[in-house]
């Protein structure tokens, strides 16, 4: 008699049929989990991240081939810097963690660079682990592109950040490095913001590794960004809080691990195989909720089939996130516009008030009458999108 599937068991066997019985899965990368938590709301990313879907074939099997990624001429400059930074020893890239973090500690004059090469993730990911445990106390230590695991949905996801590094006192720093420049000290905020996601990630898998370690290391919540500084290659560094990201991170993987409700609600036969007839992937698609923003173009390949999506249905977040949450109850562009016009919507409500005053405004501006809002759209050339956006100039 066989024996009874675990819960386990059967989630795993459930992402398989929803990804395609054929169809390998696609590990995730800390830049993916890093994605999540910019959208965590989102239950269409959940579960396809989940059971492993490769979205960009996905995406192009429904008709919104994705542009996302890094260009090759990027990735050439990116991996030419990280060189520089990690060269003799990765001397310039310890004098910069002492500097921003660790100024208090013994200078870097010498560190031990171990040796992390095995076969395989796993076996990177134990020799990781042991060079972590063997980090002499007292010491700089440098680990060069270490390997990492983490727990997503019952499998092991393998990171792999720019470098960790074990301070004298024996607690661990992420070390990002970006090919982005700072200019006169200061980044692209959502660049940075991006890049403390990921971070974060890295963060959460080092503390799996410390929790099994007596005494447990500390794995600090300062990270450290390293970028060419202004037009230059030459490096400098800003140390990152990254709490907030990790916390964001953290509950939205305890979210992804139960993905097993959004699987459950989906109906029977669900299926996201590329290779399935456009018609019935796209009602698959459509059958989990998704939450889109203007954000997403930037972190999921899914971005332009949910965008056109949302434009389609006259949602409101296909204007932003700060616009949503500006006009309260209402959820769609045409309700927008008929609260504008006086026709729905209280009159209290700040969100009704606001819109009829841009209304009242607009039609001042272009001798109209407020009740025309949205019949001339044509004329003008004005999308109703764009007019919904007067309510922010009103607040």
């Amino acid at each position: 008699m066989p024996l009874p599937r675990t819960r386990g068991t059967a989630l795993r066997q459930r992402l398989a049929e929803l990804r395609g019985p054929e169809v390998p899965a696609k590990a995730l990368d800390a830049r993916a989990l890093a994605a999540l938590a910019a959208n965590p709301g989102c239950k269409r990313r959940a579960i396809l991240d989940g059971a492993g879907v490769n979205k960009t074939a996905l995406a192009s099997a429904l008709g919104a081939p994705s542009a996302f990624g890094q260009s090759q001429f990027a990735l050439t400059r990116g991996n030419a810097f990280e060189a520089k930074v990690k060269a003799d020893g990765g001397a310039e890239l310890l004098r910069l963690v002492h500097e921003r973090l660790d100024s208090g500690a013994e200078p870097p004059a010498e560190a031990q660079v171990p040796d992390l090469t095995a076969i395989g993730p796993e076996g990177r990911t134990a020799r990781t682990a042991l060079a972590l445990r063997e980090a002499t106390a007292g010491a700089w230590t440098l680990l060069d592109h270490p390997m990492l695991a983490l727990d997503v949905a019952g499998s092991p996801a393998f990171l792999e950040p720019d470098a960790v590094v074990v301070h004298p006192d024996g607690s661990w720093t992420v070390v990002e490095i970006k090919s982005f420049p700072m200019l006169d000290g200061s980044a692209d905020p959502s660049k940075v913001g991006a890049a403390a996601r990921q971070a974060a990630v890295y963060v959460l898998a080092l503390e799996e590794v410390a929790a099994r370690m007596e005494p447990a290391p500390k794995v600090r919540h300062r990270v450290l960004l390293v970028c060419p500084k202004d037009f230059s290659n030459i490096p400098t560094a800003s140390a990152v809080d990254i709490r907030k990201q990790r916390a964001v991170t953290a509950r939205q993987l305890t979210r992804l691990t139960r993905i097993q409700d959004i699987a459950d609600a989906l109906p029977e036969g669900t299926c996201f195989a590329p290779d399935l007839p456009a018609a019935e992937l796209t009602a698959a698609v459509e059958s989990v909720p998704a939450t889109y923003a203007p954000e997403c173009l930037s972190a999921c390949e899914l971005a332009f089939h949910c965008r056109g999506r949302s434009r389609a249905d006259g949602a409101v977040t296909s204007l932003g996130r700060s616009v949503r949450a500006e006009l309260g109850g209402l959820t769609t562009v045409e309700d927008v516009l008929a609260a504008a016009r006086g026709e729905m919507g209280d009159p209290d409500d700040p969100a009704v008030a606001a819109l009829r005053r841009a209304a009242q405004l607009r039609a001042e501006a272009l001798g109209t009458r407020p009740e025309d809002l949205g019949t001339r759209q044509e004329d003008l050339g004005v999308p109703a999108e764009a007019q919904a956006l007067g309510v922010r100039a009103c607040r």
